[in-house]
């Protein structure tokens, strides 16, 4: 019996995440080691009280609290399910059969899977030589077809940023009714010389077009309750809305991310040392011959090309996982000394 489920959907692919086993040293999803602050674990065990009733739908308060943290309206502000929802609903209320979404390749790997699932074309533009967002090249790719443009900054997974210059002048060139989707997953982690010093709320500001994707499940540590927002002009923010799947950013991960938001400041400390040892680990990476990415992530990306697939593989062996992009690279998270140490440990028995 062959069920009524869409044909198309037999070329996609599912979404692949970063694999781990008992015992392993997980460095394939980018995730923070440190468990989280006492007064985030209070608010969600507070929280957990009350799970037997729905969660606020609008978020209120959290959207309130975010609104004063970075100086915006409330109108200005969509809560999600992690940013790769907003990521998927900004696809939504864009996108369908005959349109296009631009992306820079290789960049996060939600972006082509959930445009095929919306009907539309992905059109990725290969990034520049030193694996950067190539935005030239992107403004270039628009067409009358182009419903919305991702812009990863930093980059996942190969951590790099583009230029202040080039992301305004790119913001300038491209049609002002086309949304620009500026996915900052990784944007805590991010320690720029002036040249690469973006001050993405002040853009929204200037270009109504775009939209801020922000998460707290990088640097503030809350993967596992998934909670992410999108700071975007009001007409976008309604839009949003109304493609919202209903009480999806649950209670719990409600309360915890006001309360991370009131311990900002300790939590991005930890952020601090992340970028310490993330230099670290690249100089010693690049000492012993990789080829490795300039990254203001938390992780690291070796462009391995061929050998990819069988350093993953060997790293497995080893009891560290990676996160391997067949052909491409290597993403390797950036943690603790102690976990960084092990990981090099391995580089260094591979290049023997």
């Amino acid at each position: 019996m062959t069920l009524r489920i869409r044909p198309d959907l037999d070329s996609l692919p599912a979404y692949v995440p970063g694999k781990t086993f008992p015992g392993a040293l997980k460095l394939a999803s980018n995730e923070v080691t440190e468990p989280p602050l006492p007064a985030v674990v209070e608010a969600i065990a507070a929280a957990a009280a009350g799970i037997n009733r729905y969660p606020d739908n609008g978020a209120v308060a959290l959207t309130e609290a975010l609104a004063a943290k970075l100086g915006v309206t409330t109108s200005e502000i969509q809560t999600g399910d992690g940013s790769v929802t907003l990521c998927q609903n900004l696809i939504t209320i864009t996108s369908g059969p005959g349109d296009e979404v631009l992306f820079g390749w290789r960049s996060f790997e939600t972006y082509p899977l959930a445009t095929r699932v919306a009907g539309a074309t992905p059109v990725q533009v290969p990034l520049t030589g030193d694996a950067v967002h190539d935005l030239e090249a992107m403004a270039a790719a628009v067409t009358d077809r182009t419903r919305l443009i991702f812009v990863c900054n930093p980059n996942n997974p190969t951590g790099t940023v583009v230029s202040a210059e080039a992301l305004r002048s790119f913001l300038q060139r491209v049609p002002s009714d086309l949304i620009v989707a500026l996915d900052e997953a990784y944007i805590e982690y991010v320690r720029p010389d002036a040249a690469h010093a973006v001050d993405a709320l002040a853009l929204r500001r200037e270009f109504p077009n775009l939209v801020v994707l922000r998460t707290f499940s990088k640097a503030y540590g809350l993967a596992g309750l998934r909670v992410g927002y999108a700071v975007a002009d009001p007409e976008v923010v309604a839009a949003l809305s109304k493609v919202h799947v209903p009480f999806s950013v649950n209670s719990l991960a409600q309360a915890a991310a006001i309360a991370a938001l009131g311990a900002q400041d300790q939590l991005l400390a930890r952020t601090d040392a992340v970028a310490v040892e993330r230099a670290r680990v690249s100089d010693e990476l690049r000492a012993l011959g990789y080829p490795v990415s300039e990254s203001q992530a938390n992780f690291v990306w070796l462009a391995l090309g061929d050998d990819a697939a069988a350093f993953a593989t060997a790293a497995i062996e080893a009891g560290v996982v990676v996160r391997p992009f067949a052909g491409e690279g290597v993403r390797v998270t950036v943690t603790v000394s102690d976990e960084n140490d092990a990981f090099l440990a391995f580089a260094r028995s591979w290049k023997a």
